[in-house]
């Protein structure tokens, strides 16, 4: 899920990036860095300036001097973690740097590889000695360890050995290189700023926070290079990984929770798939009859629900039910995600730290919550306990995705699939609400949230359908031993 961005030509790369990583902070709150290009001009030698560190954009980087007078140089690439191949430490922090036979070397990464084990154990057996515990560490050795003369060739090398889900920024001492895996399923938008520096990030959003125009995507399974001549001509170079598939397989869960609504994806305006998500929830599991009497309130979970919730309201309304949207649920900004946190018995207290009820509203009505999606049920469940604890008389939950029902190998920390709550109950929705103690709970269907996306794309659904688009190791593991570093100004972690 994490968040990448990537600069090429500003005098100001450092900061642009900053900021881009600020905007795509939904997409990784564990850690984040930031790398930049250095030139001497009188010698016409690169250095690469680097700084990481766990926590928020804005903690990490609280000392302005970091990126006004650190960060020096007109090319950077940044990195905000979500993990899912290797543990939180010092050691897994991207982006990582590296200095071979080419030059100088940056890669950040969105996605998870699924050859990650064979890669790891055919490289260790002929040597190679691993830094991290991250499957980004085998794209630099394969690169590195390439007989390629041509760094872009290199990267191509690299490139067609590894399977599985990857968007990444390369930053060299003369390139930018953005990639994206053949069967795109992340995203990757390339854009331009107003003096005519290129830029590449995850999402849109971060195009609108440093006034950079969006050109297009990074298309599957694309190279694209900017180097001065691209600053010069404006044409941008493309190469193409050299593999074939069967079908493209976009992740359609980036539409349903990941990307943020301002953010275009995949070509399409977030916000207009998810409202269309909501109003197709509210044709296959309509809220109650409502009175004027008796009126059904309708409430978000905010923040990922929100435009879904509004496109339930208004079509639920146009279908002759007399529904009302309130806010029943304020959220605390100032916590990190409940979503997927490794603290199991952790979680239950979180939610509480995290929202508090509206009692005003809630109190004596018949509410309807509106999620985008349940994954284990934990959650769901103690929101739903607080809402009746806050006096609501019925509780009926809508849910504006499929049930998941498989882990997810390409980037996404779902757990295993014991874990998921429509896998251990076997698929059996009535066991689920009896769960989760609400008096009513309606999934959006497969069909009907493909039929939300864009037609002339092809998406993953994996995590509902258990169909992979590609092969998978058997019994995938995370590599989770603890690699611990210690200076004169450094604590263990």
């Amino acid at each position: 899920m994490c968040g990448i961005f990537g600069i090429y030509g500003h005098p100001q790369s450092a900061l642009m990036t900053y900021y881009g990583l600020y905007a795509l902070q939904h997409r990784g709150q564990e850690s984040t860095g930031i790398v930049s290009c250095e030139k001497d001009e009188l010698t016409g030698k690169t250095k690469f300036n680097y700084h990481k560190g766990i926590g928020l954009v804005s903690e990490v980087f609280k000392d302005e001097k970091i990126i006004t007078e650190y960060l020096k140089g007109t090319s950077a690439i940044g990195h905000n973690r979500y993990s899912t191949t290797g543990a939180l430490n010092r050691s897994n922090i991207q982006p990582f740097v590296v200095h071979y036979k080419n030059g100088n070397l940056a890669i950040a990464h969105n996605g998870n590889l699924t050859n990650t084990r064979y890669l790891r154990n055919n490289l260790q057996s002929e040597g190679t000695i691993f830094q991290s515990s991250t499957d980004t560490e085998i794209i630099l050795h394969l690169i590195a360890r390439s007989q390629k003369e041509d760094q872009i060739e290199q990267i191509k090398d690299a490139l067609n050995q590894i399977e599985g889900a990857y968007s990444l920024v390369i930053l060299t001492d003369d390139k930018l290189i953005a990639v994206r895996d053949p069967y795109g399923f992340r995203p990757l938008a390339l854009g331009v700023t107003e003096d005519g520096a290129y830029v590449v990030a995850s999402e849109t959003c971060a195009f609108d926070l440093i006034n950079a125009t969006y050109i297009r995507d990074v298309l599957p399974g694309e190279i694209v290079v900017i180097d001065d001549e691209v600053l010069k001509t404006g044409k941008i170079k493309s190469f193409w990984i050299e593999k074939k598939i069967e079908k493209q397989a976009f992740c359609i869960f980036e539409f349903i929770y990941f990307s943020r609504p301002d953010s275009k994806i995949f070509g399409e305006n977030v916000d207009k798939v998810r409202r269309k998500l909501g109003k197709l929830l509210a044709h296959e599991h309509p809220a109650p009859n409502s009175t004027e009497e008796d009126k059904v309130i309708v409430i978000n979970v905010p923040d990922s629900s929100n435009t879904a919730t509004l496109g339930f309201v208004t079509e639920s309304i146009k279908l002759g039910n007399n529904v009302k949207i309130e806010i029943g649920l304020i959220r605390s900004h100032y916590v990190g995600r409940t979503f997927i946190q490794p603290q199991q018995n952790m979680r239950e207290l979180k939610v509480k730290v995290k929202f508090n009820t509206v009692k005003g509203v809630l109190q004596g009505r018949r509410v309807v919550i509106v999620d985008d999606s349940i994954v284990r049920g934990t959650t769901s469940k103690a929101l739903v306990k607080l809402i009746k604890d806050a006096g609501a008389k019925e509780v009926h939950f809508r849910v504006a995705s499929p049930p998941i029902k498989f882990p997810c190998y390409y980037g996404m920390d779902f757990p295993t699939q014991d874990e998921l709550i429509a896998s251990r109950l076997n698929g059996d929705v009535e066991k689920i609400r009896e769960e989760l103690g609400v008096e009513s709970i309606g999934y959006l269907s497969v069909e009907k949230l493909l039929e939300a996306a864009p037609k002339h794309l092809s998406f993953c659904t994996a995590c509902f359908t258990g169909n992979y688009p590609t092969l998978i190791e058997e019994k995938p593991e995370k590599f989770e031993y603890e690699i611990f570093i210690k200076s004169a100004d450094e604590k263990f972690d």
